[in-house]
């Protein structure tokens, strides 16, 4: 009788322990941190599919859950200092967004949850064991990881077969990019396309890039994503304009700006399911034993009224393909 009682009383007390946890919530504001690469402005849309995502669950900020938002502005070396003061104010999970944001907050703490919303290759990086089981106080959603580039590339050369020569513009200090930048390399080699490097680091440094390009006569250009490039997306895509060059980006905003086109992860698609995480971690589950999962949705989106002004005619095949027309 007595090993029976303890049997059933350990089982209620592994069953009740995710309500005990809700319970323990009740009538508290939980506190959960934003570390985002970028800026508010540049945040909104993805932080906003966040807090949706929250409500699904049941919460509402301002009422059960409070979300402390800290951005970067594009500078990346900004990033541990904000991983700090939110482990500082003793928050319940930070959520995110890329992998020098997610490398800070994970040299900030190794108790605190973090959920990452988009973080390339985690397993390059060192962030995770795993993807099933990725230990540690970090899991959450990648980005699709630097395959992506290759796909970019491809994109590029359906929209203009006759191009041989690519500058593929990158910042060396993003710690994924050089992953990225050799599976450009790779596909561009089956594609029979000579790559020209172009790293820029700091946004003093893009007028001799763009000289580069112009010097070395490269006929299209690829901008692989990172937060500082992203800061400076306006200069770029006026830039890539008056040489007249096609340019392929792996997010939406850049084809808002004036871009050619983008392909990449349906980023608020991605915040939106970090929350899923966030939902399961307040309720007693371990980051580490929670799968990190690849992204479900991607986005084409094409600027006809760009494409228009370099004399480009988009396939039909691509346009089929496309999520977004901007005309």
């Amino acid at each position: 009788m007595e090993r029976r009682r303890f049997l059933l009383t350990s089982l209620a007390g592994a069953v009740a322990a995710p309500f005990a946890a809700e319970a323990q919530q009740a009538g508290k504001v939980v506190r959960v941190g934003l570390l985002m690469p970028v800026s508010s402005a540049d945040a909104r849309t993805n932080v906003e599919a966040f807090r949706q995502g929250l409500r699904e669950f049941g919460y509402i900020e301002g009422q059960n859950i409070a979300i402390e938002r800290r951005y970067s502005d594009g500078r990346d070396e900004r990033l541990p200092g904000l991983a700090a003061d939110l482990v500082n104010m003793k928050i319940a999970v930070i959520v995110t967004w890329g992998t020098p944001a997610a490398r800070a907050a994970r040299g900030a703490t190794k108790t605190i949850p973090i959920v990452t919303a988009a973080v390339s290759d985690p397993l390059t990086t060192g962030l995770i064991a795993s993807l099933a089981r990725p230990g540690g106080n970090l899991t959450g959603v990648t980005n699709g990881g630097a395959a992506l580039s290759g796909k970019t590339l491809g994109l590029l050369k359906e929209l203009a077969p006759g191009v041989k020569r690519v500058a593929v513009l990158w910042n060396p200090a993003n710690p994924i990019l050089p992953v990225a930048f050799r599976e450009t390399q790779v596909a561009a080699e089956a594609m029979r396309i000579q790559v020209q490097s172009v790293g820029v680091s700091d946004p003093s440094e893009l007028a001799a890039a763009f000289a580069a390009i112009t010097g070395e006569r490269a006929e299209a250009i690829v901008v692989l994503q990172d937060s500082m490039l992203l800061a400076n997306r306006r200069r770029i895509v006026d830039s890539a304009a008056s040489l007249r060059l096609p340019a392929m980006y792996e997010r939406k905003v850049w084809v808002d700006a004036g871009g050619l086109m983008s392909y990449g992860v349906d980023f608020p698609s991605n915040f939106r399911r970090a929350a899923t995480y966030v939902d399961k971690i307040l309720k007693g589950a371990r980051p580490g034993d929670l799968p990190v999962e690849d992204p479900t949705k991607f986005e084409l989106v094409i600027n006809l009224k760009t494409a228009k002004a370099l004399g480009l005619t988009i396939p039909p095949s691509v346009l089929a393909r496309a999520d977004q027309v901007i005309e």
